[in-house]
């Protein structure tokens, strides 16, 4: 557990992978796109501190060693959330599948939730998928990927018929959580296929169902704050906001910061350290650390509390898939209240809950 200035904070990364992108794993035929895929990523990864940097070969695949020590032993991390993402059209096994993930269960599956993924293309196969990992892994979540490529489609929305047909499945299956990618492209795939307007529709319709944003949109920020505080169940999820901003790019990370608590409010931001493309370590002790500037183009935005951060490292998704707390630590929070639209705007929302 974190401590600094002896104030404890209870981390969880709600965005995390275990991924394989050796060579051995690219598929054939398409090489090009495995190889351009974690490329991309390891772009992003140079985003955070030179002295962080990894070695490319390395970050093809990381062993079950690191991660504990990337994770548990210096990442400050309290418990994490695998997300996954397949790919199968270009890494032969898959990118960073359930089973990928599954594999740490055994050493860790007191700290470790193990979220699946659907395919609304994939039919009544990858509704089978869905079920058998739903018991499997007694899954609380899923993460989609709209831009994946899929045969010959490159991408899919949210709101296409048989995806209604799948979230009506998570609903059956109590599977409550939603994480969408939402954000910066991945090369080769489609930048418009990530657009955020497909939440908004969808988080109406599926008003029992947690739609995290991963990625808050970008750069689509306004776009994001706008529909996400009328859609009392849409949360930021700041995987990339922190780990691709906060040491790159200061002044833009304080606008998104800015906008996000305006609009959608501390009680519906989820830190997400995004491992492997950066550990998390120097995101979480920066983002402890780190502070509203002074600035006279900032005065609109509010300063950030420690309840806030805290609130934002850990206790909101904690929340959302009911992780243990300590008592001590715990914090009132909205997350996973059913609140009405725009309520987050007022101040001391009625619902709040322990």
């Amino acid at each position: 557990m974190y401590e600094k200035d002896g104030e404890k904070y209870f981390i969880v990364d709600s965005h995390s992978h275990f991924w394989d992108a050796s060579r051995e794993n690219w598929k054939p035929g398409a090489e090009e796109y495995a190889k351009g895929w974690i490329d991309c990523f390891y772009g992003y990864h140079q985003l955070g501190p030179p002295e962080t940097h990894w070695d490319y070969e390395k970050y093809l695949k990381v062993t079950p060693e690191d991660f504990e020590r990337d994770m548990f032993t210096e990442g400050h991390v309290d418990y994490a959330i695998f997300q996954s993402t397949y790919l199968k059209e270009w890494y032969t096994t898959g990118f960073n599948t359930a089973a990928k993930n599954a594999e740490l269960l055994e050493r860790w599956g007191d700290r470790l939730i193990v979220n699946g993924r659907f395919d609304p293309r994939d039919g009544d196969a990858g509704m089978a998928e869905l079920e058998a990992d739903a018991e499997k892994y007694n899954l609380k979540g899923v993460k989609l990927y709209t831009a994946e490529w899929n045969g010959a489609s490159r991408g899919w929305k949210l709101t296409d018929p048989e995806s209604y047909r799948f979230l009506e499945k998570c609903q059956e299956l109590g599977i409550k959580n939603i994480h969408v990618h939402k954000g910066p492209t991945i090369w080769p795939l489609n930048k418009d296929a990530f657009d955020v307007a497909d939440v908004d529709q969808t988080a109406t319709d599926f008003t029992d169902l947690n739609f995290i944003v991963e990625h808050v949109g970008l750069p689509r920020i306004e776009d994001f704050c706008f529909m996400a505080v009328q859609e009392p169940n849409v949360y930021a999820g700041l995987s990339v906001v922190i780990g691709g901003l906060m040491h790159a790019r200061p002044k833009f990370f304080a606008k998104v910061i800015g906008e996000l608590m305006f609009w959608v409010g501390e009680d519906k931001m989820l830190f997400g350290g995004d491992y492997n493309i950066w550990v998390p370590k120097w995101q979480v002790e920066g983002f402890v650390d780190w502070q509203m500037p002074d600035d006279e183009a900032f005065t609109d935005y509010a300063k950030l509390t420690t309840e806030t951060k805290k609130k934002i490292l850990g206790l909101n998704a904690a929340k959302l898939y009911d992780i243990p707390v300590p008592e001590e630590l715990r914090i009132r929070t909205t997350a996973g209240a059913d609140l009405q639209p725009g309520e987050e705007l007022v101040k001391d929302a009625a619902g709040a809950q322990a």
